[in-house]
């Protein structure tokens, strides 16, 4: 009786090290994926800094407030004073025609939302 539970784990161990394996496997193919689309997102955001004639330091700073950081940590990041960073996002702003961050990030994330528009009321 415990050599067949043995035989039982043992074959329940060797399914779960194929599950890992597969787990893994496609893990690496969905990482290698996203770095192909990131990497595509990046160098149209880049196309874009350039249409809008940013500067390369306006562009930076565009890259940073996308990814999220505030206009003091970039600020810090780039040892420069709080007052350099907002005239330069506010000349972002202008440049693109762009109200504020949230627009700056709306028009490059936008498209990427798979949330279907609201319906309306039935």
């Amino acid at each position: 009786m415990l050599s067949g539970e043995m035989r039982g784990l043992r074959a329940e161990q060797e399914t779960i090290r194929g599950d890992l394996r597969a787990a893994i496997a496609a893990g690496e193919a969905w990482r290698e994926l996203s770095r192909t689309h990131i990497e595509g997102l990046s160098a149209a955001i880049a196309r874009q800094f350039d249409a809008w004639n940013l500067s390369a330091a306006e562009a930076e700073i565009a890259g940073l407030m996308l990814k999220g950081m505030s206009l003091r940590e970039i600020a810090a990041a780039r040892r420069t004073s709080d007052t350099t960073i907002r005239q330069q996002a506010a000349s972002i702003y202008r440049k693109s025609g762009l109200s504020g961050r949230a627009e700056l990030s709306a028009y490059f994330l936008d498209s990427l939302s798979p949330i279907p528009a609201p319906r309306a009321a039935e």
